[in-house]
């Protein structure tokens, strides 16, 4: 039996950097061409030359709120889409409202991958507990099994003593859900005296994986490996039984970048996860999920060959109100930009006596006076700045951290 799903896992570092050349250049030029938002965006930009991830990040940034925008005044994709309605295969929505395309070819979502990783082979069931209706993880799912030839039982949400009953008649070997779902299921088989084990495997996202959780599975005998995506995205990385980090994608280029920016963190530290996917239907470019991640050095012990980036560190989005005004991350490298500063900073937000503070730090060389000057340029407010030695700040993606109490 195979370890792995296919060859792109395991080829040299070479062959992918040919193929990404490949096929970026050839991306940005089918989003120029058939998607109305990145013609007026990418105007003037020569996609051949678009070849590798240094040209990918000059590029501008598309972000969440850039879609729930477009789409409103020109619905239902808001030009992001590079093909036609009738050429889709279904359509979701996700709170905000944004509308997220599903194109029709198989796998669309590209979750065999993930799932393969985890241990799902041809022939075996998978019991599938992500929603069918609005939001695509379900689809996303299925997708994903029926590519590896493996029939799917659609339980969805909710109704545990349901899908206990269900799954201790149909003797599937592997679920799919959130985490914590999984051991609900399991307790009240336990509950009800009914035989579930033939679970041995579980495909776990959308929530946090904890590791108290992973250790109850382990202890239960069951493998249960995560992977992270999004409802626009779709799969993005996904863990191997070597439990090392989450790899990459094949169809995807990752980035991390200083959160408000697009600009590229050095590997391992902390930043905002940036994805471009390759897929033609829906060309998203430097996408900002808005959540936090990292790199890791090296490649996985289980042979794939590709990136690899820690799991979900939190939110990229660090808003926080001063004084009656919203101070964004993006502020904050407007600022280093404008008195000519580039590294780690983070504006520390406090109370003191009453009173809103900031603190402006500074992982660089630089001049205090040119900086507090542009703080009160960029943010209409009044603070302070304090340069501090390289590796002071804390490597955990924050630009702004909100220390004031939480009203009660």
């Amino acid at each position: 039996m195979t370890e792995h799903f296919d060859r792109l896992e395991t080829r040299s570092a070479d062959e992918r950097a040919a193929d990404i050349a490949r096929r970026l250049a050839a991306q940005v030029a089918h989003a120029q061409r058939n998607a109305p938002y990145y013609a007026e965006a990418l105007a003037g930009v020569d996609a051949q030359a678009v070849t590798d991830m240094a040209q990918l990040a000059k590029l501008p940034v598309t972000r969440k709120a850039t879609l729930m925008e477009r789409q409103a005044a020109q619905p239902p994709f808001g030009g992001l889409a590079a093909t036609e309605m009738r050429r889709l295969a279904r359509v979701f929505a996700s709170p905000g409202a944004i509308y997220e395309p599903e194109g029709s070819g198989p796998d669309y979502w590209r979750f065999a991958r993930a799932l393969f990783a985890t241990g799902l082979r041809p022939g075996e069931l998978l019991h599938n507990c992500f929603a069918y209706h609005f939001t695509p993880a379900g689809s996303m799912l299925e997708g994903g099994a029926r590519a590896l030839d493996c029939p799917v039982f659609p339980a969805g949400t909710g109704n545990t003593e349901l899908q206990a009953r269900a799954a201790a008649q149909l003797r599937p070997r592997c679920y799919a859900g959130t985490p914590d779902f999984l051991k609900t299921i399991l307790e009240k088989g336990d509950e009800l005296g009914l035989d579930l084990s033939s679970l041995k495997l579980g495909h776990v996202t959308g929530g946090a994986y904890l590791p108290s959780l992973r250790q109850w599975y382990a202890a239960h005998g069951l493998t249960v490996l995560q992977s992270y995506g999004t409802a626009d995205l779709g799969l993005v990385a996904y863990e191997s039984t070597a439990r090392e980090g989450l790899i990459l994608d094949e169809g995807v280029l990752l980035e991390i970048v200083r959160p408000g920016t697009g600009e590229p963190v050095p590997e391992g530290e902390v930043g905002e996860v940036l994805v471009t996917t390759l897929s033609p239907d829906y060309p998203l470019l430097r996408f900002a999920t808005g959540d936090l991640s990292a790199v890791l050095p090296g490649a996985s012990p289980c042979g794939r060959t590709n990136v690899r980036m820690r799991g979900w560190m939190g939110r990229a989005d660090q808003s926080a109100k001063v004084r009656g005004l919203f101070v964004r991350p993006e502020q904050v490298a407007q600022v280093l930009a404008s008195a000519g500063v580039s590294g780690r900073a983070r504006l520390v937000v406090a109370l003191e006596a009453e009173r809103d503070t900031m603190l402006l730090r500074v992982e660089a060389p630089a001049d205090e006076a040119r900086l507090n000057e542009a703080l009160a340029s960029v943010t209409k407010l009044r603070g302070t700045v304090e340069v501090v030695p390289p590796g002071t700040l804390p490597n955990d993606g924050k630009v702004i951290d909100d220390t004031r109490p939480v009203p009660g």
